[in-house]
């Protein structure tokens, strides 16, 4: 995979209701980890309005070049609260994440509240060390994982983390072993969205966020966590 093959998309007022009016961008489906549980079984992003739009960036109907994108999240105003990936991932080769990716958005949100999400596994070439650089340089990129053991040992590794959970989930608090507490997302449990909670873009190494599994394939993202536990 090269980046010159991807293409990026930045939509500068999201309409959904949960992340709220803020930028939100999606990459080419090719940047997907490939050990992300929620390929083709689940994941969010395949369904409604936004698995048509997915769709069209990764055909390169819409978006632009990485430099170009890179442009347009630099001329977003300052301090701007900005979620990247809101179908998508890091590029990469091989589930290795590109390292001029990595440099190349850190550059392009300097000046930005930014924040994602990755499913690529830590342990692959220079993953953990591009990703604890992006968080120490402030873009806030989260290890996205399906169990508590797995949120334990991303915060171990010095990284803030999520998990998703089963849709079922009662609980909207709760501690894993090692004594993190977990908050379900405030916009699944309250009268709030991401432009106001701002949690997954502080980079609190203390406190994982669940997700619910939601959407049209919950049911079989329900199923993927399931087999993560």
């Amino acid at each position: 995979m090269t980046l010159s093959n991807l293409r990026f998309h930045l939509t500068r007022v999201s309409g959904n209701r949960k992340t709220g009016p803020i930028p939100v961008t999606t990459s080419s489906r090719a940047t997907c980890a490939p050990t992300c549980p929620f390929l083709g079984s689940g994941c969010y992003a395949d369904g409604g309005p936004l698995a048509l739009h997915f769709g069209k960036v990764t055909a390169g109907e819409r978006g632009v070049t990485f430099p170009q994108h890179c442009a347009e999240l630099a001329a977003l105003p300052p301090g701007q609260m900005t979620r990247l990936h809101q179908a998508g991932d890091m590029p990469h080769n091989g589930g290795r994440v590109s390292r001029r990716f990595v440099h190349g958005m850190v550059k392009a949100c300097r000046n930005l509240k930014a924040y994602t999400y990755t499913h690529h596994r830590l342990s692959l070439g220079e993953n953990l060390a591009l990703l604890r650089y992006a968080n120490r340089q402030g873009l806030t990129v989260n290890v996205s994982t399906e169990s508590e053991a797995s949120a334990d040992e991303a915060i171990a590794s010095g990284l803030p983390a999520v998990m998703a959970v089963r849709s079922d989930e009662k609980r909207d608090r709760w501690q894993t072993p090692a004594g993190h507490a977990v908050l379900v997302c405030p916009a699944q449990t309250g009268e709030t969205d991401c432009a106001t909670c701002q949690l997954c873009q502080r980079r609190s190494k203390r406190l994982i966020i669940a997700f619910k599994a939601h959407g049209v394939s919950k049911r079989k993202a329900d199923a993927a966590i399931a087999g993560q536990n």
